[in-house]
């Protein structure tokens, strides 16, 4: 705002001088409100979309009790992407359940319960058909999610926002040193000499 009034009055405003102050002012002001605008724009739609995947997920996806047969590998910590604690100590075991509609099932799975051993109940996650399936994400990592895109779409439109000021005020100023250029070449030669009449 302070370089648009700078020039306002000033005898020595070109008229790139008044350009530039609005290039910028105009920048400030879609930095100050529209990426924000944009950010959220992106984070809540990225959040409904979040919040009806969950609400599917959860439609499908059902726990189930099982019965441990023996345990197919170490306990370790893994990596969860749909719950929010990120990391959680899962087994891996070889269970036996039911499906629903009576069928057995037997089959690798993993499970959060510390006791595992062999005839162990375990609850684990099935789908409608009674085959394993993943945890559905719950809703505080959809929350996340929303505004970690969110916040990306702001940064990335602020971004976009300066390197589009930046190439124009680049333009401007390679436009302003060759007319500077053509205007020199034209008086340059004479400029100085005794006799030229300047």
């Amino acid at each position: 705002m302070s370089g648009v009034w700078r020039w306002r009055h000033n005898p020595l405003r070109r008229a790139t001088d008044r350009c530039e102050a609005w290039l910028a002012l105009l920048a400030f002001f879609l930095l100050v409100l529209a990426a924000p605008a944009l950010g959220w724009l992106c984070g809540a739609r990225t959040d409904a979309a979040l919040q009806a995947s969950v609400r599917a997920q959860r439609a499908d996806r059902h726990l189930t009790t099982a019965v441990v047969v023996r345990r197919a590998a170490a306990t370790r910590l893994v990596s969860d992407p749909e719950i929010s604690s990120g990391r959680a100590t899962r087994t891996e075991v070889v269970a036996r359940w039911q499906a629903p509609d009576g069928t057995p099932r037997t089959a690798k799975v993993t499970t959060a319960s510390r006791d595992a051993e062999p005839g162990k109940r375990v609850r684990i996650w099935t789908g409608r058909d009674g085959d394993p399936a993943l945890r559905p994400m719950d809703m505080p990592t959809a929350h996340t999610h929303a505004v970690l895109a969110g916040s990306g779409a702001a940064m990335l439109a602020a971004l976009l926002i300066e390197c589009g000021r930046r190439l124009l005020m680049w333009r401007m100023t390679r436009r302003r040193y060759e007319r500077i250029d053509r205007a020199w070449a034209a008086v340059g030669p004479d400029w100085g000499r005794t006799g030229t009449g300047s």
